[in-house]
Order: structure tokens, then sequence, then C-alpha cells
């Protein structure tokens, strides 16, 4: 079975399995994790911040970030489509108190003048205070789009501007950069407080890193322990982190390739609808236009012919490529496509 539904299905490697099974460990919570340690301090460094601090999950880093550079009655900017509105569950606003607001992008990508004309007026006792903006890179519902340096730059400078602080979910950070072809600290250079996952085209097991300052870091470890994310001995997890740093990001950009070739082929099929322009990373978006069959059938029949494709959202599905998915399986899910929408017989 080829699996696509996310870069979050893939198994850990032989060498993180092994760094993993050998990993030096103490306890977390009283910072005596050596592992731990390393990989916080490898994290910082590569992303160019203070420091870092290791967490179970993407969600759980956006989260325990935002509350750290936030109190109750506050106000965060996002975009429409971004996973902090639409994924976590409400988390900041039930925990926390804060109010998410969103204002329009374009593939990720503010308009400073939007940031400038959306914070509100701190005075007036009707509003919330606009405290943070939130960023995403890449952005998961826009395709996987990667935004550049140069919109980021123009984002952090219209927030700092105007009093706010600036968080970035970069789940896929290290897929921007590398399809940016630009260091990961360059692209976060001017951002507070950054979070990543370990978990999807890394290929770890489990596990997010969110790097900034010092003293929101620090802010956002109490915060980790309140939401019940104390970690004791997760060297174990923190071992495949370091090998995932050290081995993983370059060979991203065989994801993207794949991620091209297979967005290729599928625009040539009758019935899918691909925008191959729009694929910079390791996410295909693909929408069923319903002249040969249903999305949700659609769904079900590439299952049955050997793949796995993520649930749509309307007519429009996802793909992600990841370090377990190779172009020699490229031809094998056109088949199935082909199979699914009923072009060649099952």
């Amino acid at each position: 079975m080829i699996d696509l539904r996310s870069d979050t299905v893939t198994h850990p490697t032989a060498a993180m399995r092994a760094a993993m099974a050998s990993a030096e460990v103490g306890d977390d919570v009283f910072g005596e994790d050596p592992t731990v340690n390393r990989l916080e301090a490898m994290a910082a460094e590569v992303l160019g911040k203070e420091s870092a601090l290791l967490l179970l999950s993407g969600t759980m880093g956006n989260l325990v970030g935002v509350l750290a550079q936030t109190r109750r009655g506050d106000e965060i900017l996002c975009g429409p489509n971004s996973h902090l509105l639409n994924y976590e569950a409400g988390g900041a606003s039930v925990l926390g108190g804060v109010a998410l607001r969103a204002i329009d992008w374009q593939r990720g990508a503010f308009n400073p003048i939007d940031i400038d004309h959306a914070v509100r007026d701190a005075g007036n006792v009707h509003f919330a205070r606009t405290r943070l903006l939130a960023l995403e890179n890449t952005v998961n519902r826009e395709g996987g789009a990667a935004v550049s340096v140069a919109d980021t730059d123009a984002a952090c400078a219209a927030a700092h501007a105007r009093g706010l602080r600036v968080h970035v979910d970069g789940a896929r950070i290290f897929n921007a950069a590398v399809a940016l072809g630009v260091p990961v600290a360059r692209l976060v250079q001017h951002i507070d407080t950054v979070t990543f996952c370990l978990s999807k085209g890394l290929g770890c097991p489990v596990g997010s890193i969110l790097a900034g300052e010092r003293e929101y870091i620090e802010e956002a470890r109490r915060w980790r322990k309140m939401v019940g994310g104390g970690l004791r001995q997760s060297g174990v997890i923190a071992a495949a982190g370091i090998v995932a740093l050290e081995t993983m990001v370059d060979r991203m950009a065989d994801d993207h390739a794949n991620a091209k070739a297979l967005a290729r082929g599928l625009a040539d099929l009758p019935g899918l609808n691909v925008d191959v322009s729009r694929v910079q990373t390791n996410i295909v978006m693909v929408t069923v236009d319903g002249s040969h069959t249903s999305p949700s059938d659609f769904v079900t029949g590439m299952a049955a012919a050997g793949v796995k494709v993520g649930s749509p959202y309307g007519d429009t599905l996802r793909m992600v490529t990841h370090y377990q998915f190779d172009r020699a399986e490229v031809p094998v899910v056109l088949r199935a496509a082909e199979r699914a929408l009923g072009l060649v017989a099952a």
C-alpha cells in the first residue's frame, strides 16, 4: 500500500531507530536529559535563535508558543486557511482566552498594509488587544506554498512596526527553505518564535520544536508543563530528531521533485484538475471535477487500487510525498488514479 495521506505516516529510518535504542537519557523536566539538551541546542543553532524546546506535536508547539506571547483578551492575526485557525481545536482560545482573527493573504503572503490596518486601537475598550501575527510556512491548505524571504520579512516589518510579535507555524519550514534555496535561519531571521515538526518531512516518529528568544522559550516551557507536556526520559525521542536534522533536510528536494512529477501525471488525466505551477514542495492538491466520479468515490477507488490519499476538502483532496515514496511509484499512483476514474478496468 502506498500512503500519500500525509508525510506524518512515515516510519523512522534505521539510523533513527538505532539512535533511539542507544540514546543517553535523563529527566528532561529537571533539564537533565543530555540528548534532549543536544537536540534543542542544535535546533536553536540551525534556526539562528537563542533557545529551543522539544514538544510532543506541532499543535502543542503552536499553542505554548502563542500563549507565551499573549494574555487573556488578546488577539492573534492569522490567515483564513491557517492551521492555527482551522485545525488546532481552538486551543489558544479555549486555554488562553485569546481570540483569532483572519485577515486576507495570498498563499500565505500577507500585504503589509493589511497588517497595519488590522491592528486594533489598544486604547478602545471595545476591542481585543492585537498582540501577535501568526504566519505559516509552508502553507498546508495552499498546497504547500513556500512563502518567500521577501514576503516573510515584509510581514515581520509591518507587524513589528505596530508593536506585534510574530510567530510562524513552520511545521514544514525546512521544505520551504529547500524549495526557496535559502538557509532556514535566513527565512526565519526576523520571526520571533518558530515551530517545526520532526514528524513530517523529517521522518521522525514524534516531536516538534519551538525556538525563539530565551525569555519566551522559558515561558513556553512553563506552559508545556501546564498542558501536560512535561517529558521525562525523552532522549529516546530527541535522538531521532538529531539524526533527522543531520540527514533528512537536503533530501527533501527529492520529495519536491516527486510531487512535481506526480502532479504532471495527474494533470493529464480527464476528470482531475491539478495546477502544476502551484506545486512548490511536497503537497499536491487534486480537484475531482465530477465528470467521471465523485471525490469520495475517487478516494475509495484509490484505496482499492492500493493508494491511500487524503480526505477531500469539498471537491479537492491532498497527496503528500515523503521519504518512503520514490519516483518509481509515481506510475503506480497514476495507474491507480486511472482505475479510480473508471478510465481502465479495475
